[in-house]
């Protein structure tokens, strides 16, 4: 299989280039303008190796042949989404998180305490996010020892190839630099074979965090719970503005009285039609 070469002189048709990024936006808000269209085609390569197919056209006739192929749908979404992340991203909003977010939700309205805290980590990638939530949670608990208190995470992503990699919570030394030393030797075991430089999340705090595939354009979030927070950075700037809007009114819903939302320093809710109030750029709460 790995001889297989695509043809040299196919290149993805602007027919079905629209075809596809139209596919997409609908499935998954994902904006892709033409611009897009090299980018689509280098992603797409490996699948059509995979697939021993010599063209984009074979590719789309498979995808779209008697409605949508299902196992390849998923294929075709894990290849174009964008999964850039890392630990203690935009460290700043950590300590916001800790020194004023998680004390105002305790002390005035006891979440935390009479319930747990619900936290979603929305676009949750790979597991960096989510897991230095649980570290920055586990580490506030440690200093209110007579609150009593308790939370968990939930880790979302439309990808199933980052969702495997985030529940296996395996990291290389590169990618845990940003972890402050002390929260290092609490929250990381490091493998046994030193060669390997790599380094797990401690049972403890994985546990704490569960992981679910789920497509923000779905109508039905099929949640049971109310969140306190949600983190979803560095997401929606993948949707146009109609999807946006959508999207982030749909969190207003999922959020708890006085809850919390937290985008990335690239975002923001200017010119959109919501309910929010801004605490601080990219921190809007419910009120």
């Amino acid at each position: 299989m790995n001889d297989f070469l695509l043809n040299t002189n196919s290149s993805l048709t602007e027919k079905d280039f629209y075809r596809l990024s139209s596919f997409i936006h609908s499935y998954c808000g994902i904006k892709m303008p033409l611009s897009k269209k090299t980018m689509l085609e280098a992603r797409l390569n490996k699948r059509l190796r995979l697939l021993r197919m010599s063209s984009y056209s074979e590719y789309c006739k498979y995808l779209f042949s008697n409605g949508i192929e299902k196992n390849e749908l998923i294929n075709l979404i894990n290849v174009i989404t964008t999964n850039k992340t890392d630990f203690f991203r935009e460290p700043e909003q950590f300590k916001i998180l800790l020194k004023e977010v998680l004390p105002e939700l305790t002390a005035n309205l006891g979440i935390g305490i009479r319930r747990p805290l619900m936290t979603w980590s929305a676009g949750c990638s790979t597991g960096e996010e989510p897991y230095t939530l649980a570290m920055t949670l586990s580490e506030f608990s440690a200093r209110c020892p007579g609150l009593g208190f308790n939370y968990t995470v939930l880790a979302s992503d439309i990808s199933t190839k980052v969702l495997d990699t985030a529940r296996k919570a395996i990291y290389n030394k590169n990618c845990i630099e940003p972890i402050p030393d002390s929260l290092k030797q609490k929250y990381l075991l490091r493998n046994k074979d030193r060669r390997k430089d790599l380094f797990r999340i401690v049972p403890a705090l994985r546990n704490r965090v569960r992981f679910r595939r789920l497509n923000f354009i779905d109508e039905d979030f099929s949640m049971r719970e109310k969140m306190d927070i949600i983190f979803c950075r560095n997401v929606i700037i993948y949707f146009d503005k109609a999807t946006q809007e959508k999207v982030i009114n749909r969190f207003y819903t999922h959020l708890s009285d006085g809850g919390f939302m937290f985008l990335g320093h690239s975002e923001t809710l200017n010119g959109m039609s919501h309910p929010f109030k801004q605490i601080v750029p990219t921190i809007y709460r419910k009120v």
